[in-house]
């Protein structure tokens, strides 16, 4: 048998042993990480532990020891939940509703994103620090390749994240969760393993065995429908996947079939991608009450737009694609897109490529949520070209370009478009902004 190598995740001792001690030999820490791998394995998952609700936590200290949603509204959703109010059954996306009826006595706190992208930023500067190749999932996670740093931090993978976990907790004030492993695959599952506050580890030798036990839904990609037509077809464990040939689960589900194939065995060539950073922006919003008319719809839109566009030109970005997003009230989600022959940042062209796309799904619907988003994104270069393709368009530019100049002096209300006053106060939060890359 292989010896353990030993690593306290409180003071960083390291060691190696046939067995792992209770408690760390240095600081009685019983927060000890022992595997034969753990020396090799370099590809990690990063997750923040419920990330606005840590936060919130963080800087309001009566509402450590209490069950906390970040949310509202009465037909909004759960952004997040501490880990209190999951042992209630509250869950991420979970109709506001329900969440209170689970848990009638969690404190409800609306969305400050100004305040997570901030810790955000700061637990990616602390990334930064450990490797060059740093790819976000998105605001609370990101994998990290810290293959050949060895000798640069004159520490193992394990010991620099370890030491990371304890940076994190120490300057921005909450907890993370990291999966080391092979791949990234594994990595993402070996981080939900311990959460919060956990490490945890899939080595090469154990990895057909470890996935082999698993339910199929474990498999990223394969949510609650496909799971049961997998079990329908007497596929219950990733095991049964791995026993059946890669040809069968082709002809069964296509391309489909030959990543099951892939995944149910842990492959997964896919490397640490430092282009991976940003893919879409989008911003969206939930209504109160259901709204069917076309010109309140569009005038959410609206305000969408520029919130959007703020987004972009603060980033310097551009994009090509935009997509208007449409929930119902029986939610059902309708997701429409249209590519721009020059991208483009400004809310006008994003308001009018939505309001095209609007139109056509004016059926008489009524919808509770409304979204605009742009992808293809790339670094801006001066103005936007798309000025330049139309006069109307170029003299609804610079009156845009004027604005922005006016806000950026004197605050976003000093300049409000006509359609915007008066605008409805149905909204179940603040339009939400979001950006990553898809998962």
């Amino acid at each position: 048998m292989a010896a353990l190598h030993i690593l306290c995740r409180d003071c960083g001792w390291t060691a190696s042993a046939a067995e792992c001690p209770d408690r760390c030999r240095r600081c009685g820490s019983p927060r000890l990480v022992a595997h034969e791998e753990l020396d090799t394995l370099s590809i990690a998952h990063v997750d923040c532990d419920a990330f606005y609700a840590s936060i919130e936590k963080r800087d309001d200290p009566s509402l450590r020891d209490r069950p906390l949603i970040i949310g509202g509204g009465v037909r909004g959703v759960v952004s997040t939940c501490c880990y209190i109010a999951r042992q209630f059954g509250v869950r991420s996306a979970m109709p506001m509703f329900t969440a209170r009826k689970l848990c009638p006595d969690a404190v409800v706190i609306p969305p400050d994103m100004a305040k997570y992208v901030k810790a955000s930023r700061e637990v990616r500067l602390l990334m930064d620090k450990l490797t060059p190749l740093v790819e976000p999932l998105s605001i609370d996670e990101a994998f990290l390749d810290l293959g050949g740093t060895q000798a640069l931090h004159k520490a193992t993978p394990a010991e620099v994240l370890a030491g990371f976990a304890r940076d994190v907790e120490a300057a921005v004030g909450i907890t993370i969760s990291v999966g080391l492993s092979h791949n990234k695959f594994l990595a993402k599952i070996a981080s939900d393993l311990d959460k919060p506050r956990g490490f945890a580890l899939i080595g090469k030798a154990e990895t057909l065995g470890f996935l082999a036990r698993q339910p199929v839904d474990l498999i990223y990609g394969v949510g609650k429908v496909f799971a049961e037509i997998l079990r329908k077809d007497g596929f219950d464990t990733i095991g049964q996947l791995q026993q059946t040939a890669p040809e069968d689960l082709m002809r069964r589900y296509g391309e489909t079939g030959a990543r099951l194939a892939r995944l149910s065995r842990g492959e997964d060539l896919r490397a640490v991608s430092i282009d991976g950073e940003m893919k879409t922006v989008s911003s969206e919003t939930t209504f109160n009450t259901d709204i069917a008319t076309f010109e309140e719809l569009s005038t959410e839109l609206l305000a969408l737009s520029e919130r959007l566009s703020e987004r972009l030109k603060a980033k310097s970005l551009v994009g090509d694609t935009v997509t208007l997003k449409l929930k119902s009230a029986g939610f059902r989600l309708r997701t429409r897109s249209r590519q721009l022959m020059i991208s483009t940042q400004l809310a006008n062209v994003l308001y009018e490529t939505g309001r095209q796309l609007l139109a056509r799904e004016m059926d008489g619907t009524a919808f509770r949520l409304i979204g605009i988003g742009i992808s293809g994104l790339s670094e801006a270069e001066g103005d936007d070209p798309v000025d330049l393709i139309e006069p109307s368009i170029a003299r609804k530019a610079a009156a845009e370009r004027a604005m922005d100049q006016v806000r950026t002096r004197f605050g976003r209300d000093a300049v409000v478009r006509g359609k915007l006053y008066g605008r409805r106060k149905s909204r179940q939060n603040e339009d939400k902004i979001e950006e990553g890359k898809p998962k």
